[in-house]
């Protein structure tokens, strides 16, 4: 699928020491979300952090709502947690998350 492209650009991208940025892990994290993968969006979180890529709102709500998608609700949870302790309004990503779920 989409998601599974835009991985493995990004590999490419590191590959070709071509510079990430949070733009580029965005565009990512957005595409595992449409395609249901809760893990991988998670995972590229814990990668940002690693890498030293700010995360943002846009980072947080596409994982969030990739967990939600799957049922992941501990996992979403977590994640509103860990944006609560970040600079990140944590009920902006409330109506995030509630949001998600609405048809």
């Amino acid at each position: 699928g989409a998601w599974w492209q835009a991985l493995q650009l990004l590999r490419e991208m590191a590959d070709c020491r071509v510079q990430t940025n949070t733009i580029t892990y965005n565009a990512v994290v957005s595409a595992c979300e449409k395609g249901r993968e809760w893990w991988h969006a998670c995972s590229l979180l814990r990668e940002m952090g690693d890498c030293c890529v700010q995360k943002d709102t846009i980072t947080y709500s596409a994982a969030v709502i990739a967990c939600e998608k799957t049922g992941e609700w501990r996992q979403a949870l977590q994640l509103l947690q860990d944006m609560n302790f970040g600079s990140f309004s944590i009920s902006s990503n409330l109506v995030a998350l509630s949001s998600a779920g609405s048809p």
